[in-house]
């Protein structure tokens, strides 16, 4: 009998790694082994997988179509192996989780060792980023995203909705003033995001007729994130608009202050827990969706 799962399990590492030497260090096999065992999978299905080279291995169209294949095949294995061995009752295995830089330092670190402490048999590993990764792709259980939802094949729990604020260091409004009206904007150094110009479209609310319009900023500096951009507004460059969770310690610690709050737009930035959809959910993964959705405030 074959061992297809375990031919896709060498596969994967192979590519992953780009080497056959590396992956046979890692599976304790000779490199002539894993290069004879990608051949054989290869021979059988008629086409070629990876490039061989005499310093790295490339995938062929062929290869990442069979490459994304197989860690969903593996991953439904390992969840299923976890479900059958008692995973339902008790949290138990290894936690792939990426979250935003931002969000993750402020709201999800602080937590970790209260979740550690009450699921002691679960291994976390928390990877924090603000790209959107590809959760089959890169294996990950939960992804933590911040803004609209994109995937429609992805389940998603939402965590937490946070206001959006304008804000500025005490230092900066006290060297440029302070902005008394959407208008008294075109004056001042507004940071921006580089990813999704609309973001520089600010939302404002008339406070006398509660009309809703918007306006354009500009400023001397585009950004990636929300933690950068808190960070260049803490060190007085300039007047930045941000999810009030990046920034509400430092509003109550006055190391910021709050603009424009009589014309403040009133739109919120929602955060959610994504993973993929399956019939049984693994208990590692119900359990820290759970956990933050209980204490995350």
């Amino acid at each position: 009998m074959d061992n297809r799962a375990g031919e896709m399990e060498v596969f994967a590492l192979a590519a992953d790694l780009k080497s056959f030497s590396a992956a046979g260090r890692r599976l304790k096999m000779s490199p002539s082994a894993v290069s004879k065992l990608v051949s054989r999978v290869e021979e059988r299905l008629g086409t070629r997988l990876l490039v061989r080279s005499t310093r790295t291995l490339e995938l062929t169209p062929e290869g990442e179509m069979y490459l994304r294949r197989a860690r969903r095949i593996l991953k439904d294995i390992e969840e299923t192996e976890e479900l059958v061995a008692g995973g339902r009752e008790e949290a138990q295995g290894l936690l792939r989780v990426n979250s935003s830089v931002g969000f993750g330092e402020r709201c999800i670190l602080p937590l970790l060792g209260e979740f550690a402490d009450n699921h002691p048999k679960v291994r976390l590993d928390l990877t924090l980023t603000d790209g959107v990764i590809d959760l089959i792709g890169e294996r990950t259980d939960i992804a933590i995203r911040v803004g609209p939802m994109r995937d429609s094949s992805l389940m998603a729990r939402r965590l937490y909705s946070s206001r959006r604020v304008i804000v500025a260091s005490p230092e900066y409004l006290k060297k440029r003033g302070t902005p008394r009206t959407p208008t008294d904007l075109e004056q001042h150094n507004c940071i921006g995001f580089n990813f999704k110009p609309s973001l520089d479209e600010w939302p404002f609310r008339d406070p006398a007729t509660g009309t809703a319009y918007s306006r354009t900023v500009t400023g001397s500096i585009q950004v990636s994130s929300g933690s950068i951009k808190r960070q260049l507004c803490l060190l007085g460059v300039g007047i930045g608009r941000i999810g009030e969770f990046h920034v509400r310690p430092d509003i109550e610690a006055g190391r910021l202050v709050p603009i424009l709050e009589d014309h403040n737009g009133g739109d919120i930035e929602l955060v959610h827990a994504v993973y993929a959809g399956h019939e049984h959910l693994a208990a590692r993964i119900r359990a820290f969706i759970d956990f933050l959705v209980q204490r995350i405030e």
